[in-house]
């Protein structure tokens, strides 16, 4: 799966020379938390809902109403927004794309064809995506269980679940407590808590938890 898949498009840019405040009001009513900064089609920067609000005075402040609009008319996207932006092409993987935001600690990044600005893949978007991959919104028999960390153990497990006339409606593995082990989680139909520990039982080292879910 790759990020131009998942991308929310068409993108929501905002121009440089946009006020703060009309940029706000403009974040509000589309209900988005960032923007490419676009201008004749060339991407500036970015902009977030945080840079805009720090750019807007306290609620503590002196200024009368017109004071505080006039001021704000003058302090553009441009003054606020970030101007290195990490970005991701359309064809960059969904995982590498959640590895950087997660290692930049960021919430989202425009993604790129041929140079231009196609879309934004943001923390939203991963989420969707790890409900599919967990089969969220399926209901069915849960099973998160230890494993051994070494060749053929994926394969007896699937081979154990389908033998019992089990399927799959998801399927996760994520790392153990230590370099040995793995654990996995999955989703099936067409079992029972107990056909599923009698089917794995000289495959998994350890059941976690099992419930219908």
């Amino acid at each position: 799966m790759f990020v131009g898949e998942r991308m929310s498009h068409p993108v929501i840019t905002v121009s440089p020379d946009t006020p703060v405040h009309d940029a706000l009001a403009m974040f509000r009513k589309e209900n988005i938390r960032r923007a490419p900064v676009v201008k004749n089609g060339k991407m500036f920067g970015i902009v977030s809902e945080s840079d805009l609000l720090n750019a807007s005075p306290s609620p503590a402040t002196s200024l009368s109403v017109w004071e505080m609009n006039y001021l704000l008319s003058k302090v553009l996207v441009k003054h606020v927004m970030t101007k290195k932006v990490i970005t991701v092409d359309v064809d960059t993987p969904i995982e590498e794309a959640a590895r950087i935001m997660a290692d930049k600690k960021i919430g989202g990044m425009p993604v790129m064809r041929s140079g231009k600005v196609a879309g934004m893949i943001t923390e939203t978007d991963l989420f969707k995506i790890f409900f599919e991959l967990m089969g969220a919104r399926t209901k069915a028999l849960r099973v998160t269980a230890l494993i051994e960390e070494k060749p053929g153990q994926l394969a007896k497990v699937t081979k154990a679940i389908a033998q019992a006339g089990g399927n799959f409606i998801a399927f996760g593995m994520f790392s153990g407590p230590d370099s040995g082990t793995r654990i996995i989680t999955f989703k099936v139909e067409g079992m029972t808590k107990n056909s599923v520990t009698n089917a794995l039982s000289k495959v998994v080292k350890k059941f976690w938890d099992i419930r219908q879910s």
